[in-house]
Order: structure tokens, then C-alpha cells, then sequence
């Protein structure tokens, strides 16, 4: 072999040998400031296990563990702080427990820390038809149909259905907030629902006069519909009803006729005269001729009409 060839080849491997050694004490003498970049762990207060709505924390629901990053807003390093207060949204196994998730202090847990101020739970009985075969779960919006007769309306047009309520948010179904073990939502017969005073009172009367249904929307949409109702007189003919078909008269379907107004002018028009009875006819006087030996001498006698 040739000896020019080898000593090329040597001198190649001692330059890559003096370049590699250089190339590893400069990464070497960058990993500590690599090391130092990396961000501060810090510890918040995480869920231990799902914690579903009404739950009132306790201690061996929470824990500490390190979190990396950015520290959402609303959590917390203080347990104690979170004990006992109630769960009004739903939190998974190691999520961190926020304060938006949690019901105030002191306000409990249950149904009733989780209505708002100014709101009211109202609860009305339904079953399986009624609550939408069971699917009618807390946090989905329902609208509210009733059925049933208008008091002084229409009798001919049936039975009628009308919205009466919508957009109403479900805030618990039956005494059971959990799921069967197949995950399918557990058929109940009380819902409550967050109203105003003023819907809960419709709804009261509502319930206990009329028959009652909850159609189930998209918790996004929140457009209100504006509908005039139903009845079996235009279920079967197709037509679309009208404000002016509940009518006020029972018997003919018609509103009653107006009172017609008192002429005027009979009013004002003055008495009419009675006509008196003709006089009687006056009789001619009776005459009656005397004759005294040569002298006559005529006696008139006044006829009164006594001897007719």
C-alpha cells in the first residue's frame, strides 16, 4: 500500500477526532443554561376522582400535584380552602379544580348551590314520554308544551297545543344526578328546571291545569320561536291556526254581535197627540101643538136622547 496513502488517511482521522472533541465540550458547556430555561414547577390543587354536580368536596377529593406552565386562572395550592364547598359543574379525575367550578362558601352543595341569584328551581313531574325518553339530562335546554282546553275559548277547534315556555336550562333529573353503568341517562320522574318567579308560577299553574311535554333543543341555539299553537280542528284539515280562531263564544264558535245602538232620533221625537172622541150629535127640539078651542099654541120639549 502506499505509504502517501496512509498518511493522508491518518491525518484525516486526527482532524475528525479534534472536531469531534471540539463539538462535544461546546454542547457540553451549553446544557446547564439549557437546564435553567426550563420552566418552574409549581402545585395546585387537582380532582382526585370524577366529581359530579351537588358533591360537597372533601379532603380526599383533592390533592396536590406539579403543574408545568401557565397556571389556569381560578385554581388554587390551598386545599383547605376547597373543602366543603359544592360542585355545580362537573370535574374529571385530575382536572384542576377552578373556582368558576365551585359553588360559593358557605352556599353548601346540592341543587340549591347551583342556582343563581334572582333564579329559582322549579319541579315538575314527568315520565317517560314527557322527559324525552330519559334523555333530558342537567345542563341541556328544553322548551315547554302544553295541552289542554282554553277557558271561554273555541269549543268546536278541540283541544289545543301551544308553546309555552322556551329555552329553560335543566338543572337536575329526579334525585339521581349519576349515569347507568352502560352510561345511558337514568330514567327519572322529576325535573327541575332555572326559571324566573314569573315562569315558575306559569309553570306552577301550568302543570296542574294542563297537560305538560319538553321538547329537547341544541344547548347552542338560543333563538326563540314564535309559534300560534295547535288544535285537532287544524291537525286534520292541514291549515295553520290563527290567533283569532280560540274565539269567545263556546256554542257557535262566533264571537257574540255587538249590542246594536239606540237610535238616536226615536229618542228625541216628541210624544204623539191623542185624538179625542167626536161630540155627539145635537137632536132637533119635540114639538107639540096645543089646541084650546080657537088658539094653538106650539111647547117645544129639549130631546136629551134618554129614550133611545
Amino acid at each position: 500500500m502506499n505509504k502517501r496513502f496512509i498518511g493522508v488517511l491518518m491525518f484525516a482521522f486526527v482532524v475528525a477526532l479534534g472536531a469531534s472533541l471540539v463539538l462535544y465540550r461546546v454542547l457540553s458547556n451549553k446544557q446547564p443554561s439549557a437546564k435553567a430555561a426550563q420552566p418552574s414547577m409549581v402545585h395546585i390543587a387537582v380532582a382526585t376522582r370524577d366529581l359530579e354536580l351537588g358533591r360537597v368536596l372533601k379532603e380526599d377529593d383533592v390533592k396536590l400535584e406539579e403543574w408545568s406552565g401557565a397556571v389556569p386562572v381560578g385554581a388554587t395550592s390551598k386545599v383547605q380552602d376547597l373543602v366543603g364547598r359544592g360542585v355545580i359543574n362537573t370535574i374529571i379525575a385530575k382536572e384542576p379544580i377552578l373556582e368558576t367550578r365551585l359553588a360559593a362558601k358557605g352556599a353548601g352543595g346540592g341543587l340549591a348551590a347551583m342556582i343563581p341569584p334572582g333564579m329559582r328551581a322549579v319541579a315538575i313531574r314527568v315520565n317517560e314520554v314527557v322527559g324525552v325518553a330519559g334523555f333530558v339530562v342537567p345542563g341541556m335546554r328544553v322548551d315547554v308544551l302544553i295541552s289542554g282546553n282554553s277557558p271561554g275559548g273555541n269549543g268546536l277547534i278541540g283541544t289545543v297545543t301551544k308553546t309555552l315556555l322556551q329555552n329553560l336550562e335543566v338543572l337536575s333529573a329526579g334525585q339521581d344526578f349519576k349515569k347507568d353503568s352502560e352510561g345511558k341517562p337514568i330514567l327519572v320522574q322529576v325535573v327541575n328546571m332555572l326559571v324566573t318567579p314569573e315562569q315558575a308560577e306559569i309553570l306552577s299553574l301550568a302543570s296542574n291545569q294542563t297537560t305538560l311535554q319538553l321538547v329537547l333543543r341544541n344547548p347552542l341555539d338560543r333563538q326563540m320561536s314564535k309559534t300560534t299553537g295547535t288544535s285537532l280542528k287544524f291537525l286534520f284539515s292541514g291549515q295553520a291556526m290563527k290567533p283569532s280562531d280560540f274565539g269567545t263564544n263556546t256554542d257557535s264558535g262566533t264571537p257574540p254581535p255587538a249590542p246594536r245602538p239606540r237610535s238616536q232620533v226615536a229618542s228625541t221625537r216628541p210624544p204623539a197627540i191623542r185624538e179625542l172622541p167626536p161630540l155627539p150629535k145635537k137632536e132637533p127640539p119635540f114639538v107639540m101643538e096645543i089646541i084650546s078651542g080657537t088658539k094653538k099654541v106650539d111647547q117645544k120639549f129639549e130631546n136629551s136622547g134618554e129614550g133611545k
